[in-house]
């Protein structure tokens, strides 16, 4: 993650980790939990210096594809994209990739043709949501 990014998310997520209640806030952003999922919610501000962008779900056949920039990997080696289900809302969701081609993956289990997933700024989400400053895998 570029040094840039490293910072911002210091500034987005201070004092996240210090949160016992099921909401953490900070200005310029908060998890949530609805329904047990975790959300993370930015401030407009902070989603326009972020420059989150997002594309929409495509189908390709029977599968759906997402561009591969919208993919996170765990340490485990499981995936997921975070969705953007309502404004300055996004919800990181698992996904099974069935097979990777250029730059599109095509998905065996995801979120459905037409949901927006997030292809800028998935790292910097990753990190308000789990309240880390630095790098977040």
């Amino acid at each position: 993650m570029r040094r840039s990014s490293a910072l911002l998310i210091a500034l987005l997520v201070g004092g996240c980790g210090a949160a016992h209640s099921q909401t953490a806030t900070t200005a310029a952003s908060r998890v949530e939990q609805v329904n047990g999922v975790k959300q993370v919610v930015l401030s407009a501000e902070a989603a326009n210096h972020l420059g989150i962008r997002t594309a929409p779900v495509r189908t390709a056949g029977h599968m759906t594809v997402v561009p591969y920039a919208a993919v996170l990997y765990a340490g485990d080696g499981s995936a997921s994209t975070y969705t953007n289900p309502t404004r300055l809302t996004y919800v990181r969701q698992p996904v099974r990739i069935d097979h990777i081609s250029a730059s599109r993956v095509f998905l065996a289990h995801g979120p459905p043709a037409g949901t927006p997933v997030v292809t800028v700024g998935e790292d910097e989400l990753l990190g308000a949501e789990n309240g880390v400053a630095g790098e977040s895998h």
